[in-house]
Formats: structure tokens, C-alpha cells, sequence
């Protein structure tokens, strides 16, 4: 199992991005040119997505399987792990059965009528009988997307890089397994590790589910980022990259800040 993987620069702690659905590792691109002179910034393509391997058995596809890939990208040595939407669920995850330096969950995506999570089927079934072009019109980046122009030609770009099975799979095998915060409290309760949450304002679907983690996480604070919607890291760059300057002098000083 290949997967894309891209080092910048060198430091301590390393910090390792996961993207999320339809992403690949360049969207953190303003991240890595950043923070790579003072960290190692390690970002990949979760499979099935771009430059990584896309295997056929819809069995290859399921949280537990994405999680593991990310310990194999991160090797040995706890990192500061963070994610955007289906990435920021998969650093969660991570960082709830092994140790970290730090969490970054950017975007955290919520379960409502129309996201990812309840529509993931329906997607799936578009990508593999309509293919990627239309499934992502009508799914991603068309007018009900609340993406701004420049997001939306950035999304489908590279959106349309992808093999379908590897999204079709993805879709079913992980995305359609998005817990609730509601689900996970006991868990989140008894999360120690430094975190911070990141939402854009204009996030409908983030807004409450990054306010939820915020509250529940004994150690976390909330960012909201004004002007930015779901790719807030995109959206945003330099306001994204300040807050997670500040929290990452925090981490390594042991406290937390007031939230932002």
C-alpha cells in the first residue's frame, strides 16, 4: 500500500497534516511553506485520493484502516497531528488510541440532512454511475456548496484527480462512519493532549460540532476564523497559520491560551 507522501523542512515536533474528502496533500501547501522552517511538516494523500494507492475491495476503506495509515506516515515519534474535515476527523481518532504532541481539527464536519455523512450513499452511487464531473457538481462545489468561487474551481481542480472506486469506496467505507460529538463524549472527556479547533465562520456545518469539541476536550480552544468558510486553511491562510503559530508556542509551553 503506497501512500504520497511530502517532507518539509526539519524541527521539533513534526507536524502532519491529513486533508480531507476529495483532497490531497497540496491543501497544505500554505502550511508546509509556513512552518517549515522551524518543524518537519509532513503531509500525504489518504488512499484512494490522488498520488496514493486506490485499492479495488471496498473492505480497504473504514476509519480504523485510515488511522493506521496515518501511524504509518508518522512513524515512531509522537507528532502534532492535525486534519481538515475528513482528515481532522482521522487525526481525532489518532489521537485518541496513541500519543500525541499535539491536535489540530480544522472543520470538523457535522451530521445533518445534507452532509457528507448521511448523503455518503447517494454521493458514492453518483460518482460510479454518473461520473466525477457530475457527482461533483451536484455534491461538492455546485451553488449549495457555500464554497466562495475561489474555493470551489480550487475543490473541483482537484477533485477530478482522483480515481472513482477510491472516492466511491471512501464515501461508504469512512465518511458515511462520521460520528457525533454527541457520540463520543466519554472519549473526548478524557482527551489530555493540547488541541485546537479551527472553523471558518461562514462554516454551517462546522460551526457547531467545532463549538461542541471546544467545550468538551478538558484542553482545547476555539479559532474562529473570520471570512473563511470549510477549507479554512485555504481560505484563510495567514489568519489560520497565526493561530496555529500561537498554539503551537503554547504546546510547547504546557499552557493554553483564551479562545480567539
Amino acid at each position: 500500500m503506497h501512500l504520497h507522501t511530502e517532507a518539509d523542512g526539519s524541527g521539533q515536533p513534526t507536524l502532519v497534516f491529513a486533508h480531507g474528502f476529495g483532497g490531497s496533500a497540496r491543501n497544505f501547501g500554505p502550511q508546509a511553506r509556513a512552518f517549515r522552517d522551524r518543524h518537519c511538516v509532513v503531509r500525504y494523500d489518504a488512499r484512494g485520493h490522488s498520488r496514493s494507492d486506490a485499492p479495488d475491495d471496498p473492505a480497504a476503506y473504514s476509519p480504523e484502516i485510515f488511522v493506521d495509515d496515518l501511524a504509518q506516515v508518522i512513524g515512531a515519534e509522537p507528532a502534532i497531528v492535525g486534519g481538515l474535515s475528513m482528515g481532522a476527523v482521522t487525526a481525532l481518532r489518532f489521537a485518541l488510541t496513541r500519543p500525541v504532541r499535539g491536535l489540530v481539527v480544522a472543520g470538523f464536519p457535522a451530521r445533518t440532512p445534507t452532509s457528507f455523512t448521511t448523503i455518503a450513499a447517494r454521493f458514492a452511487d453518483a460518482i460510479e454511475q454518473e461520473g466525477l464531473e457530475a457527482a461533483g457538481d451536484r455534491f461538492v462545489w455546485g451553488p449549495e456548496s457555500g464554497l466562495d468561487p475561489g474555493a470551489a474551481r480550487f475543490v473541483r481542480q482537484g477533485f477530478l484527480e482522483h480515481t472513482p472506486h477510491g472516492l466511491a469506496h471512501t464515501l461508504r467505507g469512512v465518511i458515511a462512519k462520521q460520528p457525533a460529538v454527541s457520540d463520543m463524549v466519554p472519549q473526548l472527556r478524557g482527551l489530555t493532549t493540547p488541541t485546537l479547533v479551527v472553523v471558518g465562520e461562514h462554516d454551517r456545518g462546522s460551526i457547531q460540532p467545532s463549538r461542541e469539541l471546544a467545550e468538551v476536550i478538558p484542553r482545547a480552544r476555539l479559532a474562529i476564523i473570520p471570512d473563511a468558510g470549510h477549507v479554512v486553511n485555504l481560505a484563510q491562510p495567514g489568519r489560520f497559520n497565526a493561530v496555529l503559530a500561537e498554539f503551537l508556542r503554547e504546546a510547547a509551553q504546557g499552557t493554553r491560551g483564551p479562545p480567539a
